[in-house]
């Protein structure tokens, strides 16, 4: 009966509803693993410590903005080159973008290597003296796997290039379970030390996500595999005149997601990251199911948009609309019961400021909604005026979050971005109801 349904729906749908399925399995595995490695690193080290390697990921995480857009610009231009079957151009942009983020992220990581002499981590993440030799040993190496991740995962960027998030999912949950793996092995042969948890969770990964790449290019993925012959650095204008937009706009999301982490260390003790990151974490396990749907359609809707199926992409949005009525009410039921679920989670060990569900899911729902839009805007390019809103935002929501701290303790520090993504949601919905309709002009069409 689904293999009949499925014959009468829209090859692109069907590609999309068999990614949704294959993500929702592979989705559901990711998040077991991010579950049970939360108590399992609390055992290894303590709520301090933990505290302190969540806030320097957050730190590093700043980094990823060194691709200069790069992997989303890459994503749209390959959609726009397979879908009318240019393989070469394709393979072009591949091989230009591998040999790019490879001089990027080795100039970077010599600039932080000397830079990281002079830094004293104790300082910034507000931790005791003795931790000073530890903390530097570990940026420096930490800091290196980061880098050879933001190059070996532009694998899973071609991969949603080609409509297959499923298959990019695939590469990231297999570097999961390796990571899983050594931490496991950690608690068993080690005691608690940050150095050790530091290199287990980036290096597993860099190497796994070498290994697959190697696999897919001379199997599945040939027809795309990257040459030395084929950098064309003259075709970077083309990837960054669109990925230098997404590039500010991802900004706003460092700005957000790995600054929450530093203000709460700084007013509040690294201790106090811990039950809001732990809290944050699992509501957007949750959110993650919305997500796992709406991913496939960002290159779906580039193939459509420049196939000008306008019918389907109005037909995907209704449905996506849909979807999130349905999350709303599930999320609503999960935060009444947040305190017993996550006291099930990691134990009484983690308190949860009160307040602290409600807000963390009224945010995660208008991302949400923010996030059927998006995918249409990211799509087709039209990504302008969130260009602005994220140069604004970028500038506001540090000072605004450190006042709403001081007002309201840890809740506040999300205030800031409730407030953003509401007025944003509204800007968007205008934006893809003027463009849909052909009546979009000026900004509202760039």
């Amino acid at each position: 009966m689904f293999k009949k349904l499925l014959s009468k729906t829209n090859n692109r749908s069907v590609k999309a509803y068999k990614n949704i399925i294959g993500m929702f399995t592979l989705k559901g595995v990711n998040i077991a693993i991010s579950l049970v490695m939360v108590p399992l690193t609390l055992n290894y080290l303590d709520v301090t410590r933990y505290g302190i390697w969540i806030t320097l990921s957050a730190i590093f995480g700043w980094f990823s903005l060194f691709d200069i857009g790069l992997g989303n610009g890459l994503r749209n231009r390959l959609t726009e080159a397979l879908a009318i079957n240019d393989f070469k151009k394709a393979r072009i942009y591949i091989s230009t973008a591998y040999a790019s983020l490879l001089v990027v992220f080795s100039g970077v990581f010599v600039l932080f290597a000397i830079a990281n002499v002079f830094i004293d981590w104790t300082f910034i993440l507000n931790t005791p003296k003795d931790l000073h030799g530890e903390l530097s040993l570990l940026a420096g190496i930490v800091f290196f796997f980061f880098c050879m991740r933001f190059v070996t995962q532009l694998v899973s960027i071609i991969a949603l290039a080609k409509q297959e998030p499923a298959f990019s999912q695939f590469l990231d949950v297999g570097g999961r379970i390796i990571s899983f793996i050594g931490i496991f092995l950690l608690t068993r042969f080690t005691k608690g030390s940050l150095l050790y948890l530091g290199i287990t969770l980036t290096a597993l990964p860099v190497i796994t996500s070498i290994f697959f790449s190697f696999y897919v290019f001379n199997n599945q993925y040939k027809e795309l595999k990257p040459s030395i012959s084929l950098v064309r650095f003259n075709v970077l204008r083309s990837i960054l005149t669109l990925g230098v937009k997404f590039f500010i706009i991802q900004i706003t999301g460092i700005i957000f997601y790995e600054t929450n982490n530093i203000i709460i260390a700084q007013l509040f003790g690294p201790a106090e990251v811990t039950p809001y990151n732990i809290t944050f974490q699992f509501f957007n396990s949750v959110a993650l199911v919305f997500s796992i749907i709406v991913t496939p359609y960002w290159s779906a809707f580039t193939d459509a948009f420049i196939k000008k199926d306008l019918s389907w992409i109005k037909k995907s949005i209704s449905r996506l609309k849909l979807f999130w009525i349905i999350l709303v009410i599930f999320m609503v039921i999960i935060s009444c019961l947040a305190d017993t679920i996550i006291g099930l989670w990691v134990g009484k060990r983690v308190v949860i400021p009160n307040c602290l569900p409600l807000v963390i899911t009224i945010y995660l729902l208008l991302t949400a909604y923010n996030s059927i839009n998006c995918s249409f805007l990211n799509g087709t390019g039209k990504v302008k005026i969130q260009l602005y809103i994220a140069i604004i935002f970028a500038f506001i929501h540090i000072p605004i979050a450190i006042y709403f701290c001081k007002q309201f303790g840890i809740i506040g520090i999300l205030f800031s971005a409730i407030i953003n993504t509401f007025i944003t949601s509204i800007v968007y919905e205008v934006q893809y109801r003027k463009i849909i309709l052909n009546k979009a002009i000026g900004i509202w069409n760039e």
